[in-house]
C-alpha cells in the first residue's frame, strides 16, 4: 500500500464521464417514480420533469466551474472544504459519503421491485441477496480498476439509452391523446410539489465531480460529459414520461410500480415488459456502480486533509485505487441493504444532497470573491452570481418541503460531524479556505500563509499536465520585490544589487556598477511598462532572477513611461543559452492575455509568483 503522495490513475474520458453522470440519474426516478407522482399531479408530471431539470442547472453549472478549477477526488467535499473551511468540509464529506452510499444501496434493493412481477415466487429476501451480490461485484471492479468500472458503466448506460429510445419511438404510435386531459387535475400546487419529489432524480448528474482526479483532460471532459448527460437524460425523462402517460390510464398507474414495463406491454406484450424490466435493472445497477465509485472518494479526500485517519487515503500500488475507502463504503452499503429501512433514510439523504447543492453554489461565490489568482476554472458559470443565489433559494425551499423528520435527522448528522471535527479534525487540519481571503479583503489584514493559493496552483499544473522546467524552479525560489512608491532607476539598482550580492556572495557595489554599465550601453526597457536588466558575472554555472513589481512605476528615463514589471537576470557566461531561453520565457509570459492587468492587481508577492508559474508558455523538457 502507498500513502497519500501516490496519485490516482487518470483513466476516464468524456464517454465515461457521460456514462457515470447519465447512469447516476437514470434509475428509480424514471422507472418507478412516475407511478408514484402520477397519483398527485396526473399528466402534468411531464411539466414537473421539465421544471426539475431546470432547477438542477445552478448546481450543475457551479459544479462544472469548481471541478474544472479543482479536479480532485472528493468533489463536493473538496470544494466546500476549500471555500468554507474544515468544519463545513467535515460535514460535507461525511454527508456526501452517507447520501451517495445510501442511494446506491437503495438502487440495488430496487432490483427486487423489478423482479417481483416477473417471478411470482420472488420474495423480498431474494432481492436483498441479489443486491448484496452486485455490491460484491462492483467492489471488486472498483478495486481492480476505475477504467474497468467505467467501461462497464458505458456498456450498461448505452444499452439503457438504446432501449428507452426504442420505447419512445415505438410507443408514440400507440398513445391516446385523451389521457393528457385534464392536464393539471390538481392545479399548479401539485405540479410544484411533484417537481420537488422529482428533482432529486437529477442529483446524480454531478456525482462525477467526486472522481475528477481520475479523468483525462478534465477541463474538456467534465463540462462536455456532464452537459451532454444532462441534455440526453432530460430528453429521455420528458419523452419517456410523455409516452407512458399516453399509454396508461389512471387505474393502470395506480396498480403498478413499474409503469414503463407496463406501458411497453400494452403494445408488445410480455416481450416488451421483459425488455423494459431489463433496462430498469441495468439502470439500478449503473446508479449503484456510479454511487460506489463516487462515494468512496470522499473518505479518500478527507483523509488526505487529516479529517479522517490516514488509512482511508491509501492507494494500492498495483491497481492505483483507494482500496480501504472502497471496502468501507461497500461494507456500509451491505449493512444498509441488510438491516435498514431505506425509504426514510433516502429522504434524509436527499435533504443532505440539497444542502450540499446549496453549499456548492455558495462555494462558487466565495472562490470568485476571494480573488485568488490561482483559481482558474476552464469553464465559468454564466449569470454569476444571480444563478448561484437563485439556486440557494430554490434548494432551501425544497429542503423545507422535505418535512420535519429529514431536517431533524440531518441536523443530528451535522452535530455528529461537529463533534468529530472538534475531537479529531480541528487539531490536524491546517488547510485554509476562500472565506479567510474574503475576510482579509474586508478587514485589510494580511494573511501570512499562502497554502490555498499554492495548492490551487499545483492543482492547475497537474490539471494542465505542465511539466516544471528550470525556469519554473528558479521562479519558485526567486526573490520577488513589491514596491509601493514611485522609484528611481538608481534606487531600483541598489535594491537589485543587494539581492544579487546576497545570492552570489559578491560585492553589492560591483553588481550596481554592472547594472549601470548595462543600462548605459542601451536601455533595458523592452516595451512600455517592462524592463529586463541583465548582467554577466564572474564564475561558472551561476544564474538567478529577481522579479520586481512597482505599482506606481519606476522611472528608467524621464521622457519615457514608468516601468511596472522588472525581470532582472544575472548569470555567468556559460549560462548564455539558458539566459536566452529565460528571455524567451519572459516574452511569452508577458504576452499572456491581461497579464499586465493581473500583475498590477495581484495582492502580494505570492500572487505575483503564481501568475508567473501559471502563465501559458512553451516549456523546455528536462531543462
Amino acid at each position: 500500500m502507498a500513502k497519500k503522495p501516490y496519485r490516482l490513475k487518470k483513466e476516464l474520458g468524456i464517454v465515461e464521464v457521460f456514462s457515470i453522470s447519465s447512469g447516476a440519474m437514470i434509475s428509480s426516478g424514471l422507472f418507478v417514480l412516475p407511478a408514484v407522482v402520477y397519483q398527485k399531479a396526473g399528466p402534468s408530471i411531464i411539466l414537473s420533469y421539465i421544471l426539475a431539470a431546470l432547477i438542477v442547472v445552478p448546481a450543475m453549472l457551479s459544479k462544472a466551474e469548481l471541478t474544472t478549477a479543482m479536479p480532485k477526488s472528493g468533489g463536493v467535499y473538496f470544494f466546500i472544504h476549500r471555500s468554507l473551511g474544515p468544519l463545513f468540509g467535515t460535514f460535507a464529506g461525511l454527508a456526501s459519503w452517507f447520501s451517495l452510499s445510501l442511494k446506491s444501496a437503495f438502487a440495488l434493493v430496487g432490483i427486487g421491485i423489478i423482479l417481483g412481477p416477473i417471478f411470482p415466487g420472488f420474495y423480498a429476501e431474494m432481492g436483498k441477496i441479489i443486491a448484496l451480490g452486485f455490491t460484491v461485484i462492483f467492489t471488486v471492479l472498483n478495486i481492480l480498476s476505475v477504467k474497468k468500472s467505467g467501461k462497464l458503466q458505458v456498456i450498461f448506460v448505452f444499452s439503457i439509452i438504446g432501449i428507452l429510445f426504442l420505447y419512445i419511438f415505438s410507443g408514440m404510435n400507440y398513445i391516446d391523446v385523451h389521457r393528457y386531459v385534464p392536464f393539471r387535475p390538481q392545479g399548479w400546487k401539485a405540479v410544484f410539489t411533484v417537481t420537488g419529489m422529482i428533482f432529486i432524480s437529477f442529483g446524480g448528474l454531478t456525482k462525477v465531480a467526486a472522481v475528477a482526479e481520475e479523468i483525462k483532460n478534465p477541463t474538456r471532459s467534465i463540462p462536455a460529459g456532464m452537459f451532454s448527460a444532462f441534455t440526453v437524460v432530460t430528453l429521455l425523462y420528458v419523452l419517456t414520461v410523455f409516452v407512458t402517460v399516453g399509454l396508461l390510464n389512471k387505474v393502470e398507474f395506480q396498480g403498478t410500480l413499474t409503469p414503463l414495463s407496463m406501458g411497453a406491454s400494452k403494445y408488445t406484450g410480455k416481450a416488451g415488459y421483459l425488455i423494459l424490466s431489463l433496462a430498469a435493472m441495468l439502470a439500478f445497477i449503473t446508479t449503484a456502480n456510479a454511487g460506489l465509485l463516487a462515494a468512496s472518494r470522499s473518505p479518500l479526500a478527507m483523509a488526505r486533509d487529516n479529517l479522517l485517519p490516514s488509512l482511508f487515503s491509501r492507494v494500492n500500488l498495483k491497481f492505483q485505487t483507494p482500496v480501504i475507502s472502497i471496502l468501507i463504503t461497500s461494507l456500509f452499503m451491505a449493512l444498509a441493504i441488510t438491516f435498514l429501512e431505506l425509504e426514510i433514510l433516502v429522504k434524509v439523504a436527499s435533504t443532505m444532497k440539497l444542502i450540499l447543492f446549496s453549499f456548492v453554489n455558495i462555494s462558487v461565490i466565495l472562490m470568485r470573491e476571494s480573488k485568488i489568482v490561482s483559481y482558474k476554472p476552464s469553464f465559468k458559470s454564466p449569470l454569476y452570481p444571480y444563478l448561484q443565489i437563485a439556486g440557494v433559494v430554490i434548494y432551501l425551499a425544497l429542503i423545507i418541503e422535505m418535512g420535519a423528520v429529514p431536517l431533524i435527522i440531518t441536523s443530528g448528522f451535522f452535530i455528529v460531524s461537529l463533534v468529530w471535527y472538534f475531537l479529531y479534525s480541528k487539531s490536524r487540519s491546517l488547510k485554509e479556505s476562500a472565506l479567510i481571503y474574503i475576510a482579509e479583503r474586508v478587514t485589510s489584514k494580511e494573511i501570512k500563509s499562502s497554502f490555498l493559493r499554492n495548492e490551487l496552483r499545483d492543482i492547475l499544473l497537474e490539471r494542465d499536465e505542465i511539466t516544471e522546467d528550470r525556469f519554473d524552479r528558479i521562479i519558485k525560489n526567486a526573490q520577488i520585490i513589491d514596491l509601493d512608491e514611485e522609484t528611481s532607476i538608481e534606487s531600483l539598482f541598489i535594491i537589485l544589487s543587494k539581492a544579487f550580492s546576497k545570492k552570489f556572495k559578491m560585492s553589492s557595489n560591483t553588481v550596481y556598477k554592472l547594472l549601470q554599465k548595462r543600462e548605459a550601453d542601451s536601455t533595458t526597457v523592452i516595451h512600455t511598462g517592462l524592463a529586463i536588466p541583465h548582467i554577466i558575472i564572474e564564475g561558472n554555472s551561476k544564474f538567478d532572477i529577481v522579479v520586481v513589481r512597482s505599482k506606481k512605476g519606476i522611472l528608467f528615463r524621464k521622457d519615457k513611461s514608468p516601468v511596472h514589471i522588472v525581470f532582472a537576470l544575472a548569470g555567468t557566461r556559460d549560462e548564455r543559452n539558458f539566459h536566452l531561453q529565460s528571455l524567451m520565457s519572459i516574452a511569452q509570459i508577458v504576452q499572456n492575455k491581461d497579464f499586465t492587468n493581473h500583475w498590477l492587481k495581484a495582492k502580494d508577492t505570492e500572487d505575483l509568483r503564481n501568475i508567473l508559474l501559471l502563465a501559458q508558455r512553451v516549456r523546455k523538457a528536462n531543462v
